[in-house]
């Protein structure tokens, strides 16, 4: 495999919790998947995984080079936790396409949080081909449709 982007980011966690506070369901549900949602909720200290959360998709969307994207719903990516290891990333419609044509084929996450800040980051590796190997760039990896 080859790192074909890297992003990082950090993020306020009471920043995170006034945008909850301000605008509730309505920020939660165009920032966050359902999953993530339930995750988040039922954490003892809510606001850090949603700050995690939203650190993660930033640091991929860097990863993945956004300003050749153009505008990507933050529920294309979830970030979902995983029994061992690092998280998950699921990735939908137009965002997945980009990533194909850039030829993604995984990305790795890494988040840690405390009560004051998230931080999150990101890498996307693209499969390294011999000539005349077959499979398509999201053939392996974490790069999941719905």
């Amino acid at each position: 495999m080859n790192v074909l982007g890297i992003g990082t980011d950090i993020v306020e966690c009471p920043r995170i919790g006034r945008m909850i506070e301000q605008h509730g369901e309505i920020f939660l549900r165009r920032v966050f998947t359902e999953r993530e949602i339930r995750y988040c909720q039922a954490r003892k200290h809510a606001i850090e995984h949603f700050a995690g959360r939203w650190a993660a998709k930033e640091a991929i969307l860097k990863a993945l080079g956004t300003s050749t994207i153009g505008v990507v719903a933050r529920t294309d990516l979830e970030v979902r936790p995983q029994p061992t290891g690092p998280p998950r990333v699921l990735v939908r419609g137009a965002l997945r396409d980009a990533a194909a044509v850039r030829g993604v084929a995984d990305i790795l996450v890494s988040i840690a949080h405390c009560r004051t800040y998230a931080t999150a980051y990101a890498m996307a590796l693209g499969e390294t081909k011999r000539p005349g190997e077959g499979g398509g760039p999201l053939d392996s990896g974490t790069i999941d449709g719905p």
